[in-house]
Formats: structure tokens, sequence, C-alpha cells
């Protein structure tokens, strides 16, 4: 089962899904209470991410995501309301977190 790692308000929430989880469900189903969200079908933006990690294994941004978040997709940033996870991923939506790079010293998965 894969791994979600979210950095939010300081700490890092870390929590095994079902393959294919989408985590704006498992949020309003209170199975991940710390992921911000809003509509839930890409169009608010409340659910945007960075991606630190395991970006590679998500799928490709779809045109909800290209127009919404234009030049932040290639800074890593992707709307969770659109992503399937089938593999360990790493994010935050933290401003000031995304905004700075995580050091070496932080754990990995």
């Amino acid at each position: 089962m894969p791994k979600v790692r979210l950095h939010v308000s300081e700490r890092i929430v870390e929590k095994e899904v079902k393959d294919e989880a989408n985590l704006v469900v498992m949020a309003a189903l209170g199975q991940f209470p710390e992921l911000k969200y809003g509509c839930g079908i890409g169009r608010c933006t409340k659910c945007k991410s960075k991606i630190i990690e395991g970006g590679e294994h998500l799928n490709p941004p779809n045109w909800k995501e290209k127009k919404l978040l234009g030049d932040e997709l290639e800074e890593g940033y992707r709307l969770t309301c659109q992503l399937t996870i089938t593999s360990n991923v790493e994010l935050t939506q933290d401003e000031q977190l995304a905004n700075r790079e995580l050091s070496g010293e932080e754990a990995k998965m």
C-alpha cells in the first residue's frame, strides 16, 4: 500500500492509503482530515499542494490542472482532488514549506 506523507502546520502526517486512492475523497470521509480541500472537482484550487517527492509516479496533469495552475505545474504544484495515488508520495499544503527547499536531514519515506 502506498504511503502519503503530508507536511501541514509544522508537522508531518503519514498514512498508508489504498492503491489508486484519492486524498480529497479520503478527507471528505474523515480519513485524512488534515488535508485542505473545497469543491473536490478541480474548480476551487483549495487542495493545491506542492509535491515534494514521488511526483513522477502520479497521473499526468489533466486539463483542469493545466488551466488552473498554469506555470505552477512546473514548480511541482498539483490539485490533490485530481490525483490517483499508486506509489509513495510526499506533499505539502504549507506555503512557507513549499517556498523553501527541504533539507537533506528530513526523514525520507
